[in-house]
């Protein structure tokens, strides 16, 4: 009786760590990520209050973009960070415009009259840019970010102009295998809409609701435009018509959602867990990455 007693005890343990292991498998796994760090001061300050939270987040740098430097600087400074490159082939402020890294003489197909990045994919696109030069524009803007001391673990774009067709998304693809790091979306990743288009107002609760109602089923991507309302932010106007009215105060009011209170104590929650791209790099491995149906 005692062999067959000690048999139940063990198989109960079995049964026990075995659920114990299913309900960590279990967890939904949310990612989140910051675009446009080093596009201005004000963004950057945002960034720096969600750094400044702890949790696991991944953040994009604009290496064109003037304030590059500074945000370049920050990131280096915290390990709860993983560091993307947004690679940018676009400059959308009417007044504020950036060009390539790698010198108008070296790129002309991707340039205005005035040698600035055009405004919209459309504009570019129909400007016929040469692949050769995308290349050697993506490829400067990875350089310049490890020259400054950017550890990358991935690469995305902004405005999803990089992956406009599929000669694009070749390059991209033939950049991260080459610098070994991972692209977003390459690893399942399920879009959850952040709040970005819903009303200032409604941000939180948008966003709150969105989470709390996540269910089991792929890595959660939840993409955030931050920055702070200040006269900087607010004199920045789209030239795409698409671009969202006041701008400004739409960035600060995604900023206040992420990082509120009762934000932070749902992302606690166990039904979840937070990931960045460092952590399924090394988890997943880039070797297991795989190219998504469609593109953002």
């Amino acid at each position: 009786m005692r062999f067959f007693s000690t048999i139940a005890i063990f198989i109960l343990f079995l049964v026990s760590l075995y659920g114990q292991n299913n309900h960590m498998e279990e967890k939904i796994p949310i990612l989140i990520r910051c675009d446009d760090l080093g596009m201005c001061h004000d963004v950057n300050l945002a960034a720096l209050e969600v750094l400044e939270k702890g949790f696991p987040v991944s953040m994009s740098v604009m290496v064109p973009c003037s304030w590059f430097p500074e945000a370049a600087e920050m990131l280096k400074k915290y390990k709860n960070v993983s560091v993307g490159v947004h690679l940018t082939l676009n400059s959308e402020w009417k007044q504020y415009r950036w060009g390539p890294v790698s010198g108008i003489s070296k790129v002309p197909s991707l340039v205005d009259s005035l040698g600035y990045f055009f405004p919209s994919r459309s504009e570019l696109f129909d400007n016929k840019p040469d692949l050769q030069e995308i290349e050697t524009e993506l490829r400067a803007q990875i350089e310049k970010a490890k020259k400054a001391g950017l550890k990358i673990d991935y690469l995305d774009y902004h405005m999803g102009a990089a992956m406009q067709n599929e000669l694009t998304r070749s390059i991209v693809e033939k950049l991260a295998n080459e610098y070994k790091v991972s692209i977003s979306r390459y690893y399942g990743e399920v879009d959850v809409e952040g709040g970005y288009s819903a009303p200032v107002e409604n941000k939180l609760a948008t966003l709150y609701t969105n989470i709390a109602n996540l269910k089991h089923g792929g890595i959660k991507l939840l993409v955030f435009h931050i920055g702070i309302d200040n006269p900087e932010m607010k004199s920045m106007e789209d030239l795409n018509k698409f671009g969202l009215k006041e701008m400004s105060r739409h960035r600060n009011s995604e900023l206040e959602a992420l990082i509120s209170p009762e934000l932070q104590e749902l992302l606690n929650d166990q039904r979840f867990r937070l990931v960045n791209y460092k952590m399924l790099n090394d988890e997943m491995g880039q070797q297991n990455m795989k190219r998504p149906d469609s593109q953002k």
